[in-house]
């Protein structure tokens, strides 16, 4: 029942996703960069790493458009664990975050997915796109995460082990595609061993037998997974895919999915749901960008971590 309100927020986010032209690649060493200065800005709980924004930069946090200086960069946080790709060809990156403390030492539990995104050309910051789970998440245990991520390997894949950006998203697709989708099921590229780390259970107990069709979808007659939004990096064999479930309420929700030899290895989950429902607002339209962009190195949009005119 909320198909029609979601293709107007599907809509809206979209606005913020320019087509990048597939011959262009940004420069992946900025990417990084810039993804080095997002960490390090919840590690300072301060926004003054943050350089090059452009002068229609958007700030979502859970699929809503809010004051970047509202959002969870309020803390100063310890990470303890740190994972980013990198897409050249779409201008972005994506970086996952488990934290359990904040730098003093006082409990500050996190899952945190962002998606970062730039113009081509002069690389300015147009968007910042955070799915951030805490206590009360879909099966949320931060220090547990961190228990099961850590032992994972997402290590670069060898050159001609790599598979495309298209099998890539063809896979987390034919994923996400499950609850509305019977046949999609069969479109997923299971591998054994695969795992997935659903908030912060584990669907296997790491043994060569492993998979992740534990607890798949068994009603496929559901509204389907919207407004998703793309992080594609071949040389890790990884895809990050922002949208909403509204089969759990209009959810915010991050999958992660690594693939070797073409075959599921690994997913990770981050869902802003209960064991019931998750009563969110539907995520507001957000102001299409205009075309202006700061030049590199100006943060005066951001002095001492407030966002300006």
């Amino acid at each position: 029942m909320h198909s029609g309100l979601f293709g107007i927020c599907a809509a809206a986010i979209g606005a913020f996703l320019p087509q990048v032209a597939a011959v262009y690649e940004c420069n992946a060493t900025y990417l990084k960069s810039f993804s080095d200065d997002y960490v390090k800005a919840h590690e300072m709980g301060q926004l003054y790493h943050l350089d090059n924004i452009a002068d229609n930069f958007t700030y979502m946090e859970n699929n809503k458009t809010r004051e970047i200086t509202s959002g969870i960069f309020y803390n100063a946080l310890k990470i303890a664990h740190r994972h980013t790709i990198i897409d050249p060809i779409e201008c972005a990156s994506f970086t996952e975050l488990i934290v359990t403390h904040n730098v003093s030492d006082e409990p500050a539990p996190y899952v945190i997915g962002t998606q970062i995104r730039h113009s081509p050309g002069d690389l300015s910051c147009y968007l910042i796109d955070l799915i951030v789970s805490t206590t009360g998440s879909w099966l949320f245990n931060a220090t547990r995460t961190l228990e099961y991520a850590s032992k994972e390997n997402w290590t670069l894949i060898d050159e001609d082990k790599r598979d495309s950006r298209e099998t890539l998203k063809t896979a987390a697709d034919a994923y996400l595609d499950m609850w509305n989708n019977k046949s999609a099921i069969d479109a997923v590229p299971w591998g054994i061993p695969c795992d997935r780390l659903e908030g912060s259970v584990y669907t296997g107990p790491g043994l060569p037998t492993d998979t992740c069709k534990v607890g798949i979808p068994t009603n496929n007659n559901q509204v389907p997974n919207s407004a998703r939004r793309y992080v594609i990096d071949p040389t890790y064999g990884s895809i990050s895919v922002l949208c909403i479930f509204e089969h759990l309420s209009n959810a915010p929700d991050s999958h992660e999915f690594r693939l070797e030899n073409g075959k599921l290895r690994y997913v990770h989950t981050i869902t802003l749901a209960d064991s019931g429902f998750f009563r969110a607002e539907a995520p507001e339209p957000a102001p299409t960008p205009q075309a202006r962009y700061r030049i590199r190195g100006d943060s005066s949009r951001l002095p001492g971590g407030k966002l300006v005119a």
